[in-house]
């Protein structure tokens, strides 16, 4: 199996996780992704935004394969995760998708115990020897997701029955869990209320000291608060990318400036 960890030592990659190039997506006849690229770094929340089918699901999708689940779906260019190219017909999309965990818009925690949620992952990889080893990474996990103190008595309840921030935290925990590098959310606090949104939005901040973290969002508040990055996507182009406080403050291009002040979107 192809080793995704390997890095060609003839690539120097400082800071960057993520660098995409002249990447593509087709839809059947239907171009919905136009020559992006871009460098995301390494612990640093990168916030994806831009107006409802603009694209920016659609890429972060292409961060860990998941539109290969879409039959007409078609990916060109070049995506690498620490200079090792994600798409190489040798890359195990499964292995990889241990490395680039994902958080969807609406909770989705599995029909089991909060225990089994977040072992899931660990046990099908292969990541724990024991049962001790698996309860201390649970714990981890759950700490982790700032979850534990709220579950710890409770492990073997359903993970359904909790609350909606505490599962959409559950679900973080369930992702953590395989030690990823790279942690995708998409709109992961749109099903929450404002209470539950703070404690996501909080746990992204305290989650950017261990991962690279990107997040699709339709808040441009939400992307003003989490984020030092930001990536500006319309009409299926990657329009601007740079520091949040400059995209937001002093866009550079017009498109980027009507959006932010309302007058597209």
């Amino acid at each position: 199996m192809y080793d995704i960890n390997r890095v060609e030592s003839s690539v120097t990659q400082g800071d960057i996780k993520i660098s995409a190039k002249d990447v593509q997506v087709y839809y059947g006849d239907k171009h919905a992704i136009k020559d992006v690229n871009v460098e995301i770094l390494d612990k640093t929340v990168t916030a994806f935004i831009g107006p409802s089918g603009c694209g920016k699901s659609t890429f972060l999708r292409c961060i860990n394969r998941m539109n290969d689940t879409i039959p007409i779906c078609r990916v060109e260019g070049r995506i690498a995760l620490e200079g090792e190219d994600i798409y190489d017909k040798r890359v195990d999309p499964v292995q990889l998708r241990a490395k680039v965990g994902m958080v969807f818009q609406k909770p989705n925690p599995f029909p089991k115990s909060i225990y089994d949620n977040v072992a899931y992952g660990p046990r099908i990889h292969g990541l724990a020897r024991n049962r001790a080893e698996l309860d201390e990474i649970v714990e981890k996990s759950l700490r982790g997701a700032a979850l534990w103190n709220e579950v710890k008595d409770r492990l073997a309840e359903p993970g359904t029955g909790l609350s909606g921030g505490q599962q959409q935290r559950l679900c973080i925990a369930r992702a953590v869990a395989t030690a990823p590098e790279v942690l995708l959310m998409d709109e992961p606090c749109s099903a929450l209320d404002p209470i539950a949104t703070s404690q996501v939005e909080d746990l992204i901040d305290q989650l950017r000291a261990d991962f690279s973290v990107v997040i699709v969002t339709h808040s441009m508040q939400q992307a003003a608060r989490v984020s030092q990055k930001t990536a500006f996507f319309h009409l299926g182009n990657l329009v601007e990318y740079g520091s949040t406080d400059d995209i937001f403050t002093k866009p550079q291009d017009s498109r980027t400036e009507a959006y932010i002040s309302g007058r597209i979107g």
